[in-house]
């Protein structure tokens, strides 16, 4: 079943980086689709307070973030449909886009499908998500000014999380399931050298305590058998992200790492006139943002690129 007409432009994805990009496309009279995905509004509609987005001294909710910038590009002609793109054809002119049967055609495309966070998927994460439970500690650490926080993970990642809560937390564990960190030498070093940082090796969190937010979890020796709770008040991961890419696996480059796009000039594809931004193809920052940053490279090129066209 085919869509009625041709979009100059499909937006994959919402958050910070689609719903910029669909501000953008939206005021050069582009009229975007925003095609928004299974959680519209990204990762940040799980946070609660955002305090280092510009331009909102006292903070703002994260869900509320999103809505304003979504109504932001409705205001400017931006198309918003609460769909899940399931199928693409990058290949084709125009670039073809499915939801289940229907076709949504396009002459250009930005992807900004975002990535998720690995979790332990144990009961009750989603409740608490937010609620003591969280993947950013750059976003969230202020919250936790002298508490006690745990840090899941062996990497790069989970040592530049630890020392960072160190500004502070008084108190940071780092719960890891191996015996020894995968992290260079200089981070690890660092980590098992600062004073506020308690190693917990081969554990494992078993289950989450607290009612209305994070109060604790229980945490098992793999070695000993031993199992244990243990007093926190917020909880970090710092095992890595999944970028959102399955569908595009084959017809655009992808890194061989984790699957993020692999762009060009920050937000250029392999494929003319496909464009991405956003947690799906940066690795490294993941924050708002930089996010909406990316969005705003990803409109403009478009536009550029459609001008030529």
């Amino acid at each position: 079943m085919s869509g009625e007409k041709i979009n100059e432009l499909i937006i994959i994805g919402s958050g910070p980086a689609g719903y910029t990009a669909a501000i953008y496309a939206a005021r050069a009279s582009l009229s975007p689709l925003i095609l928004a995905g299974p959680e519209p509004g990204g990762q940040l509609t799980t946070t609660t307070s955002v305090e280092n987005f510009p331009g909102f001294p006292e903070g703002i909710q994260g869900p509320q973030l999103m809505i304003n910038m979504q109504k932001q590009a409705e205001r400017f002609g931006g198309i918003i449909k609460f769909e899940t793109v399931t199928k693409v054809n990058l290949g084709s002119s125009p670039k073809k886009v499915w939801v289940g049967e229907k076709e949504y055609p396009a002459k250009a495309l930005i992807i900004a499908t975002g990535a998720r966070s690995r979790t332990l998927r144990l009961p009750r994460e989603k409740e608490l998500w937010g609620k003591g439970i969280h993947t950013c500690a750059t976003c969230d650490g202020f919250f936790y000014r002298g508490k006690n926080v745990a840090v899941i993970g062996g990497g790069d990642s989970a040592m530049e999380e630890s020392n960072f809560l160190t500004k502070f937390a008084d108190k940071i564990y780092i719960i890891h399931r191996q015996n020894n960190f995968r992290a260079s030498d200089i981070m690890r070093d660092r980590t098992k050298n600062n004073p506020k940082i308690e190693i917990l090796w081969n554990s494992e969190i078993t289950k989450y305590l607290g009612q209305n937010k994070l109060t604790g979890v229980k945490v098992k020796n793999e070695k000993t058998g031993e199992e244990k709770e243990l007093k926190i008040d917020g909880l970090f991961f710092a095992i890595g992200h999944i970028p959102n890419t399955e569908i595009f696996k084959g017809q655009l480059d992808l890194d061989d790492k984790a699957g993020y796009i692999a762009a060009q000039n920050n937000v250029y594809t392999n494929i003319e006139g496909v464009f991405a931004a956003g947690d799906c193809v940066d690795y490294i920052y993941r924050q708002a943002v930089s996010s909406a940053g990316l969005g705003c490279m990803a409109a403009i090129a478009a536009e550029r690129w459609l001008d030529k066209a």
